[in-house]
C-alpha cells in the first residue's frame, strides 16, 4: 500500500510507565482513519509523537518517505503534518483574521494582501467569514473548534490530526464540524480523527483504529470494530 504516513514499531516511555509499545501503523494517501480507544489508551500519546509534540524512544516515523523521528514540531509542520487541538488555544488578543495569518507567514512565507485572501477563503469555508474582524475571545464553543480547523488549514497541510474536534458539541454542531471535515477530505487532505463520538467517528472513518494500553488491538472497518470482542472489553471490560 502507498503510504503517506509509516509509524514502525514506535515505544514512548514515561520514567517507568510505557505509553505506547510497539505500535505500527500505516496511513494511505486522502485517507480518513479513525483513532479510538479508553481513557490512558495512548491516543493522545501517539498522535503527540507524530506532530512533533514529543519524540519517540524506539521506532521510526516516516512521513512521505522521509525519516521525521527527530524532527520538531514546526519542520514537520511545514512538511505538511498540522494538528488542531482538542481544547481550543487561540490567541485571544487577536482576531480570528489575524488568528490565520500567523501560520500562513510562519509556516509558508505567505503575508500582506496575498495572506488576507488566503486567510479569508479558509474561513469562508468554515462558515467563519463573517467572525473576520471578532476577537477570538468572543467566539462560541463551535465557531472556536471552527477556527482550529481554520488555522490547521492555514499550514497547508497534506495530513490533518484533528483531535477530538467534536467534544462537549450538541449534535447539530458535531454534524456542522463532520461536514467540514469531509469537505476537507475531499480536496485531497489525509485526516486522521480522534473522537470520543463514536458515531461521528464511525460514520467519517474508512477505516478505524482502536489503541489500547499503548498497543493496537484492532484494526479494519467501522462495521468490523464495533462488532470486535478485543475492542468491546477494552470500552466495557470482561
Amino acid at each position: 500500500m502507498e503510504t503517506i504516513l509509516e509509524v514502525k514499531d514506535v515505544v514512548k516511555n514515561f520514567g517507568g510507565f510505557t505509553a505506547l509499545s510497539g505500535v505500527n501503523l500505516a496511513v494511505a494517501p486522502g485517507e480518513r482513519l479513525g483513532l479510538i480507544g479508553p481513557n490512558g489508551s495512548g491516543k493522545t500519546t501517539l498522535i503527540s509523537c507524530i506532530s512533533g509534540a514529543l519524540v519517540n524512544d524506539g521506532g521510526s516515523i516516516r512521513f512521505n518517505g522521509a525519516e521525521v523521528s527527530r524532527l520538531k514540531a514546526h519542520e514537520r509542520t511545514r512538511r505538511g503534518i498540522a494538528r488542531s487541538f482538542q481544547i481550543p488555544r487561540p490567541f485571544a488578543s487577536m482576531t480570528v483574521l489575524e488568528n490565520l495569518l500567523v501560520p500562513l507567514a510562519y509556516v509558508c512565507d505567505i503575508t500582506g494582501s496575498k495572506a488576507d485572501a488566503e486567510a479569508m477563503a479558509i474561513l469562508e469555508g468554515m462558515g467563519l467569514a463573517d467572525k473576520a474582524r471578532t476577537a477570538s475571545s468572543q467566539l462560541s464553543q463551535v465557531e472556536l473548534r471552527k477556527m482550529e480547523l481554520a488555522r490547521a488549514m492555514a499550514a497547508k497541510p497534506k495530513l490533518l490530526i484533528s483531535d477530538e474536534a467534536m467534544a462537549g458539541l450538541a449534535g447539530a454542531e458535531v454534524d456542522e464540524v463532520l461536514k467540514i471535515l469531509f469537505e476537507l477530505n475531499a480536496m485531497g487532505i489525509t485526516i486522521i480523527m480522534i473522537e470520543h463520538i463514536m458515531q461521528a467517528v464511525m460514520s467519517f472513518s474508512q477505516r478505524v483504529v482502536c489503541l489500547d494500553a499503548g498497543q493496537i488491538i484492532c484494526e479494519g472497518t467501522p462495521d468490523v470494530i464495533v462488532t470486535n470482542p478485543e475492542v468491546q472489553r477494552a470500552y466495557l471490560g470482561d
